[in-house]
């Protein structure tokens, strides 16, 4: 064994060794519990960063421990290729898309196993390659048969100037995010998946999850967005149609004073009257380039513009002026509101600045409200009021009352409704999978025969960003035959949105090899459903909704047997660090900082800012390469295990790298310095150990205890790591009192098998260097023994009139009345009682003992 601790030699020959050896491959074993641990995979950006590091270390500590456990493990890594800032790089670098992921994976995946995670590589996958989604073709076919898949006219956002659409993320400031062209909302035709189709389904399942975090659920249910309420038809004045409205409130339908319409409404239109359009005209100008999101936010201005039309009040025959309203959206509801403003704040506002009538209809208990005076909208319970015969109802009951009574008039009927929308799955870009359909003149929309599969996405593109998707320009990909009459035909040019991909790579990785069919149904009933799912909250309504959806769609079409996909899921905190700044350079990067705090280019003083998530643009980011360079990958992996509980944000903080540095150190000389002694321990005497022996032995064993605990369900890994230092604090101490050579190898065994889950490369290096053949894996994780943890004896407070003055150590079996005789001996104790009445002694055996003198 070498003096001196090398991080770099050591971690190159353990992780060469782990390749050889094919050490984390795993197979189907029906002998063995499995545990499938998955961390979300990443996007080939290139580099990873300090979140993928925190990230992986967390799954690999667990994926370690459960496979010294006696579990089968499966632990995959691949790549979610396909997406937008591939086409992004390729516009500013002149790179296809393609040779770019293929660099990025390539640079990505050696920095993974330079971190010496225990991934099983033979599964890997990437979602570009026509092996994985020619089988997501298949089943958006399967879909399509079903009535799953269909295609609409829908909004996009679309740059004039480009010609192409722009996702939400591409739009700054309604701008093109490349050219600076305002952005102008497009109808095009656009293919969904029939989501809403499962609402009713993901919700229940969302109160039968207790292994997710509890903020991710009421996520997804706000998303999902059931509304139990009525829809009510509001005829037009002057015409045979009508609007119908989604309300979950029915109880204020008679305080109801005008109408709301998205501008896309179908009759906004023919509502709007020749004297009134210049108006309506400039208003929908103004919405050009104005995304949903945006429309609907809190702090976007309300506003709206007056059709000319008017509809009528069903409960009141009142007549109600009919808006558009920038803040009512299609797709949410019918697309039309009815606006009560003394009981909506939104209304409310709105009717202020369009001078519109309000009607109080539900009257607050104690108080009474005046339209007149009213500074805003009482959204609260009450009694209703100006309701006709439900005058005198709590509003509670009379939104029963006037849902019956809407439909016993042919007025209205209860429903229920759901915020979730279908999912826009067709993307306008080329980098993406292709859809396989082809359009016919004669026969219409032609799903691809299955065995044609996969459509391949062509590489021979010209891709330059402008003109739309290059794959509409390609005439040897677009144009084809019908599959059905023979006759000419075009391929469809749209590709899949990237979250289709994701939504299911977890169920390849079961069988990735696998030649017929999307899984191999054994080997998905063995590892499915995911044991432990690791990634961040920001994905809570979009990739684990989605994945969850999936899911039940591969069920029901019989490819899979499981209800949902992730059995625990853990979303771990961002990695943030402190910005800093120059009035003359702006944000600087760490290193551009000297020592004395000042600008490195210019010498002008540093402004620091707030810890702030790691962002390239703010320049406060940590190279994960040159960290491991200096410090090695275990060193690395300790700090982001140790600095922070995992669902916490993590504060970078160069001292506690350094700290977590010499730490390894320490353990490492610690086992040098002792190593001729550790070969000398053999076979322990328990009866004959010393007390200081004994002492130490119960650290170790409650130390076991203690990691194995805070690491299995809990990942406590900052407290359990903390408990293995202070077993080496003890074990440092011990060295110096004569130890015993076989307690002192039980103890310095036993942290370094503790400590493999989180630092394996130098646990594995130290515990070969000790003489073992066989590896940590081999080994399985310790146990502790109880009889070892019992206390010989134990730590007594004395209180003296409820104040502490002294404490005892007392044997653990001690009796009442040897605890009350000790206390009272205590010379400490002895000082505060001395020249009273002692009236009362209660001895708590184990605890403390309260002396009552006066």
């Amino acid at each position: 064994m070498q003096e001196r601790y090398n991080p770099a030699e050591i971690e190159e020959r353990w992780q060469s060794t782990w390749a050889e050896r094919r050490a984390f491959q795993v197979t189907e074993d029906a002998g063995r519990p499995k545990y499938y641990l998955l961390e979300m995979f990443p996007y080939p950006s290139g580099r990873i960063h300090m979140g993928h590091v925190r990230n992986y270390s967390i799954g690999d500590v667990v994926a370690r421990f459960k496979r010294q456990s006696g579990y089968n493990v499966l632990h995959p890594m691949g790549w979610d290729a396909f997406g937008m800032p591939a086409e992004n790089a390729a516009i500013q670098h002149g790179t296809h898309p393609a040779i770019w992921t293929e660099e990025n994976i390539a640079n990505m995946r050696a920095q993974l196993k330079k971190m010496g995670l225990s991934y099983d590589w033979d599964r890997e996958l990437a979602t570009c390659d026509p092996d994985y989604y020619r089988w997501e073709q298949l089943i958006f076919l399967r879909m399509l048969e079903r009535g799953l898949a269909y295609k609409k006219s829908a909004a996009v956002n679309w740059c004039p100037d480009c010609e192409t659409v722009l996702a939400n993320e591409q739009v700054e400031e309604g701008a093109c995010w490349r050219c600076d062209s305002t952005v102008e909302q497009k109808e095009l035709d656009q293919w969904f998946f029939r989501i809403t189709d499962y609402a009713e389904e993901l919700l229940d399942w969302s109160e039968r999850m207790p292994g997710w975090p509890e903020p991710v659920l009421i996520m997804q249910r706000n998303w999902i967005g059931k509304s139990v309420g009525c829809e009510i038809d509001f005829a037009i004045e002057g015409s045979e149609q009508t609007i119908r409205v989604f309300t979950t409130r029915p109880d204020t339908l008679f305080g109801a004073t005008f109408m709301s319409l998205a501008p896309e409404h179908p009759l906004a239109g023919s509502l709007t009257l020749a004297e009134r359009q210049p108006a309506v005209d400039t208003f929908l100008g103004k919405l050009q380039g104005v995304d949903r999101i945006h429309r609907t936010s809190d702090d976007f201005e309300k506003e709206g513009v007056f059709t000319g039309s008017y509809c009528l009040n069903p409960a009141t025959g009142a007549r109600m002026p009919i808006y558009l309203a920038n803040f009512v959206l299609m797709g949410y509801g019918t697309g039309a509101v009815m606006a009560v403003p003394t009981h909506d704040q939104r209304d409310f506002e709105f009717a202020r600045k369009y001078d519109l009538p309000l009607r109080v209809v539900i009257q607050p208990e104690g108080e009474t409200l005046d339209q007149a005076t009213m500074e805003q909208a009482w959204e609260g319970a009450g009694v209703m009021v100006n309701s006709g015969k439900f005058d005198g109802l709590d509003n509670q009951t009379g939104k029963l009352r006037v849902a019956a009574w809407l439909e016993q008039q042919g007025l209205g009927k209860q429903t229920v409704n759901f915020r979730l929308r279908d999912w826009l799955v067709s993307r306008q870009r080329y980098w993406g999978t292709p859809i396989p359909v082809v359009y016919c003149p004669s026969c219409g929309t032609v799903p691809v025969p299955e065995d044609q599969l996969p459509v391949r996405l062509p590489t021979d593109v010209e891709f330059t960003g402008e003109g739309g998707s290059p794959l509409a320009r390609l005439e040897s990909f677009s144009r084809t035959s019908c599959p059905k009459c023979g006759g000419e035909g075009r391929r469809e040019t749209d590709t899949f949105d990237t979250f289709v991909e994701s939504s299911w790579y977890f169920l390849r990785y079961a069988s990735p090899q696998f030649a017929a069919g999307p899984v191999d149904r054994s080997a998905v009933d063995y590892w499915l459903p995911v044991d432990q799912y690791i990634g961040g909250v920001e994905h809570a309504v979009m990739h684990l909704l989605y994945a969850r959806f999936w899911t039940k769609v591969m069920r029901d079409l019989d490819m899979i047997g499981i209800d949902e996909p992730f059995t625990n899921l853990l979303t771990q905190g961002m990695v943030c660090m402190e910005t800093r700044s120059c009035p003359e350079h702006g944000w600087l990067y760490p290193e551009q900082v000297d020592s004395s705090g000042r600008c490195s280019l210019c010498s002008a003083d540093v402004v620091a800012g707030r810890n702030e998530k790691m962002s390239k643009s703010k320049k406060n980011v940590i190279d994960p390469d040159g960290l491991i360079g200096r410090y090695g990958a275990d060193t690395a992996r300790l700090f982001t295990l140790f600095a922070s509980p995992p669902e916490k944000d993590l504060e970078w903080n160069e001292q506690g790298v350094e700290g977590c540095f010499r730490f390894v150190n320490r353990v490492w000389r610690l086992v040098y310095e002792n190593h001729q002694a550790m070969a000398q321990g053999a076979g322990l005497d328990v009866e004959a150990l010393d007390e200081d022996s004994r002492d130490l032995r119960r650290q170790v064993h409650r130390t076991i205890r203690k990691v194995t605990e805070d690491i299995d369900g809990r990942f406590h890994f900052n407290t359990a790591i903390a408990a293995i230092m202070e077993l080496v604090n003890a074990i440092s101490a011990y060295v110096s009192k004569n130890p015993r050579p076989e307690v002192l190898k039980e103890a310095l065994e036993t942290v370094i098998r503790l400590l493999n889950p989180f630092v394996p490369h130098v646990t594995e290096e130290l515990w070969s260097s000790l003489g073992h053949e066989q590896g940590l894996d081999a080994m399985g994780w310790p146990e502790w023994d109880e009889a070892a943890m019992v206390a010989e004896t134990v730590l007594i407070v004395v209180q003296v009139n409820g104040k502490v003055r002294g404490k005892l150590t007392v044997p653990v079996d001690a009796d009442q009345q040897t605890i009350e005789q000790a206390a009272l001996a205590d010379a400490n104790v002895v000082r505060f009682i001395a020249g009273k009445t002692v009236r009362k002694v209660i001895a708590v055996p184990g605890r403390l003992v309260n002396i009552v003198v006066g």
